[in-house]
C-alpha cells in the first residue's frame, strides 16, 4: 500500500512594503511522502511572493511536482488554461527549463539546497539564454532555519522590507535573503 501524502494548511498573512502589495492567503498543501519541511517551506515562501497582487489576476496554484513529471511546484494560468508562470522548487534540468521556457510567459525557480552553487555553475552557462527565466538562490541555512515552522496547521506572517524577507509563526523569525542568480529581479 502506498504512503498517502501529508495534508498541511497555512494561513499567510503577507506584506511587501517595497512593492506596497498586502493580502491574506488561506492554502493548502499536499505534502509527497518524499517532500522535506525545507522543500515545504521554500513551496509555500514562493507561493508568497508570487501571488497575485490585484484580484483579477489569475490565482497561483500548488501543482502536483512530485506526482506528475510535467509539472511544477505551482503556476499560475490565465482564464483560457494557458500557463503564464512556472516556478520550479530544487534543482530542474536543462531541458526541462528549455522546453518550460518555450511555452509559458514567466518561469522561475527557487533553488535552495547546499549544492546551488555547483548545480548553479553546471547550469548558467546553457540556460542564460532563456529571457523569461529567473533563478533564485535560498542560503542552505535560511531554508533549514525556515524549515523548523513547518507544522500541519501554520499561521505565517511574511514581510517583505528592503529586499529582505521575514517569516514569523508568532513564537520565532526567520531572516530570508534570496540571491538573484539570473534574471529580472522579481516577485
Amino acid at each position: 500500500m502506498a504512503i498517502k501524502a501529508t495534508i498541511h494548511k497555512a494561513q499567510i498573512q503577507f506584506s511587501d512594503l517595497d512593492r506596497n502589495v498586502y493580502g491574506e492567503h488561506a492554502v493548502t498543501l499536499a505534502r509527497h511522502p518524499s517532500e522535506t519541511d525545507e522543500r515545504l517551506l521554500i513551496r509555500l515562501l514562493a507561493f508568497a511572493l508570487n501571488a497575485p497582487t490585484h484580484r483579477d489576476e489569475a490565482a497561483m496554484e500548488f501543482a502536483k511536482d512530485m506526482w506528475e513529471p510535467d509539472e511544477p511546484s505551482l503556476w499560475q494560468k490565465d482564464p483560457t488554461g494557458r500557463i503564464t508562470h512556472w516556478i520550479e522548487v530544487g534543482q530542474p534540468d536543462e531541458k526541462r527549463l528549455s522546453r518550460t521556457s518555450a511555452r509559458v510567459d514567466r518561469i522561475s525557480v527557487f533553488s535552495f539546497s547546499s549544492s546551488t552553487p555547483i548545480w548553479w555553475q553546471g547550469m548558467e552557462p546553457r540556460i542564460t539564454r532563456l529571457r523569461n527565466l529567473t533563478v533564485w538562490q535560498v542560503p542552505a541555512d535560511q531554508s533549514q532555519a525556515l524549515a523548523a515552522l513547518a507544522q500541519r496547521m501554520m499561521r505565517l506572517q511574511v514581510t517583505v522590507q528592503d529586499s529582505t524577507i521575514w517569516v514569523d509563526d508568532g513564537a520565532r523569525s526567520v531572516e530570508v535573503a534570496p540571491k538573484r542568480l539570473w534574471g529580472p529581479a522579481e516577485p
